[in-house]
């Protein structure tokens, strides 16, 4: 059978299939794109497109210096695309030096905080919580929520699912959500507020970019799927100890001060493992 009938013949789900496994970088800046679009002709969620084209052009001109200084290549813009929109969702400014700090920052992370030639921090998450720590005067963090929109908020939470599964990082986002909501129910017993108050922001912009996209990074997610359940865990548990102490932000510092620990110590043990194996055995003849 001729090769180019072969093509023409092919059913169209599996060339689908092909072309995502072939372009899967480019899926999570359009899903994080539409996130943003529902949310903007939806709720209006952004100040201005001014601060967004510069917390995004920012990022992708860092990311373009920062690849060729340091490592001497030239990256893929796609996951600057990722960190640059993200600020300019996350974040809120009356002035637009803070999206531009804050991306600067993000970037920066990926080539200062390094070990092991691995980032440590999601450079969104390093970059927003510095922001949202030390110029809380300057920046607040986006926190207006879906409301009852339903439609959107299932669009946004199917797509994303799939993206992470494909991703191979189901496990984080439903390990996450599940100890959020057990953990809620416990706080709504500590505080005496309504139980879907405590749940209500998981159907927020904010926290579906921080469940869909940080807390399931893959180049600073631990390299083993019961790490990463763990991880997830522990950023939970960390964010209910902030919550409790009225931090609005807490999912951000929970996941800044638990991500980099995990993520140096599973690089620490890869290195550690590799070595042993590396290492010659004392046998039979050999000069110990």
């Amino acid at each position: 059978m001729p090769k180019e009938y072969q093509l023409e013949s092919m059913p169209a789900t599996a060339s689908l299939s092909q072309w995502l496994k072939n372009n899967f970088q480019y899926i999570p800046p359009a899903f994080i794109t539409l996130i943003l679009l529902v949310g903007q002709f939806t709720f209006g969620i952004l100040d201005s497109y001014m601060t967004l084209v510069a917390a995004i052009a920012t990022a992708m001109i860092a990311e373009i210096i920062l690849a060729r200084i340091v490592l001497g290549t030239w990256k893929n813009l796609a996951s600057a695309y990722i960190t640059g929109i993200s600020v300019g969702i996350l974040i809120r400014s009356n002035v637009v030096w803070p999206y531009i700090v804050t991306s600067l920052l993000s970037i920066l992370s990926k080539y200062v905080f390094r070990y092991k030639d691995r980032h440590l921090w999601n450079p969104s998450n390093f970059g927003v919580s510095w922001m949202l720590a030390l110029y809380s005067v300057h920046v607040a963090g986006l926190s207006i929520q879906w409301g009852s929109n339903l439609a959107a908020m299932s669009v946004i939470w199917i797509l994303g699912l799939l993206i992470v599964n494909r991703a191979k990082r189901l496990h984080v986002t439903v390990t996450y959500v599940i100890s959020f909501s057990i953990l809620a129910y416990v706080r709504c017993l500590i505080t005496g507020d309504a139980f879907l108050a405590e749940l209500s922001p998981l159907t927020g912009p904010m926290y579906q970019l921080f469940i869909f996209f940080m807390i399931t990074d893959p180049p600073t997610s631990v390299s083993t799927r019961k790490g990463r359940i763990i991880v997830a865990v522990l950023v939970a548990i960390v964010e209910f100890v902030l919550r409790l102490n009225n931090l609005i932000y807490a999912p951000f510092f929970a996941l800044f001060l638990v991500g980099p620990v995990a993520k140096f110590f599973d690089l620490r043990s890869i290195a550690l493992r590799n070595r042993k194996r590396e290492k010659p055995g004392v046998g039979p003849g050999s000069v110990a």
